[in-house]
């Protein structure tokens, strides 16, 4: 069964948040995702908040600019999470935007060897092992966690260029698909992903989360038009859907049909009504998708 969330963007101020995710919570929502964008909301901070604040709905952070965390404060953090909350956290790490990464003295010379580093001594924390490693950029001596995950953690990778859709299948626990990801993409990455893991030899499931933008209600094929030109993908096919929610699921189904388990639904910027999305997304979407 395809798993449907909605992202709660962090254009919304801080003290919205507690609102929406009780309200997301409450109308059934199955994953409730958020960014940590700079220089707006904290990642570990809002979904610790968020996860205390609710019963059911799970809670993904996509994702983590690992310029910006040191490899061992982030496995504290996600430990810490999935031993407080069992089962309800997803975490994804990335490279962040590299404009970003620059205004913060983070900026790396190979975003991809920094990524790869990471990822393989993330894991290995949160396997409760004692890691030694020097690097070109991540060096840990006898570094091992007091407090482990109790069950097994996955680390997902986010991912838009090809290099880092390969290397999110070589080491990753699975891949993030950004909004800028049609179908044709999907399954492009699916592609990508396999030959990574085909290279180190790694078995088992691979998730793929792919957000979709989607606009609903009055002036929604205006509002994506806009959000899609101002990301300067205005010439991509496919990207993003703005109708009722039988359009919307159609969106969904041809991501899920490209190689999808987990769709994201994203509003747009200037969605006027988030708990109006997330409503729709929980009571006209989700019935629709198998």
């Amino acid at each position: 069964m395809t798993t449907l969330g909605a992202i709660i963007r962090p254009q919304l101020p801080p003290e919205r948040f507690r609102t929406l995710v009780q309200f997301a919570d409450e109308v059934g929502v199955e994953e409730v995702w958020l960014w940590e964008d700079c220089f707006l909301e904290g990642g570990i901070s809002s979904a610790a908040a968020a996860l205390a604040w609710t019963e059911n709905v799970r809670v993904g952070v996509g994702l983590l600019p690992v310029p910006l965390r040191n490899v061992a404060i982030a496995a504290m953090e996600i430990a810490s999470l999935q031993r407080m909350f069992p089962g309800r956290a997803r975490v994804g790490v990335g490279h962040g935007v590299q404009e970003w990464m620059g205004q913060v003295g983070a900026r790396v010379e190979s975003p991809v060897t920094l990524l790869r580093e990471y990822v393989e001594a993330l894991r290995a924390l949160l396997r409760g092992e004692s890691v030694s490693v020097q690097g070109r950029y991540v060096r840990l001596e006898d570094v091992q966690l007091g407090w482990p995950p109790q069950e097994a953690v996955e680390v997902l990778v986010g991912a838009v260029g090809p290099r880092t859709v390969r290397l999110s299948g070589e080491v990753a626990d699975g891949t993030i698909l950004s909004e800028v990801t049609p179908a044709d993409g999907v399954r492009g990455a699916m592609q990508l992903i396999a030959e990574g893991r085909a290279a180190s030899g790694r078995g088992g499931e691979h998730a793929v989360v792919s957000y979709l933008l989607a606009a609903t209600g009055v002036g929604a094929h205006d509002r994506l038009r806009a959000e899609v030109e101002g990301k300067g993908l205005g010439d991509v096919a496919g990207l993003g859907v703005a109708g009722d929610a039988k359009a919307v699921a159609e969106a969904v189904l041809r991501l899920v049909d490209a190689g999808a388990d987990t769709v994201v639904l994203e509003p747009t910027g200037d969605e006027p009504d988030p708990e109006g999305f997330l409503r729709f997304v929980a009571e006209e979407v989700r019935p629709l998708v198998p």
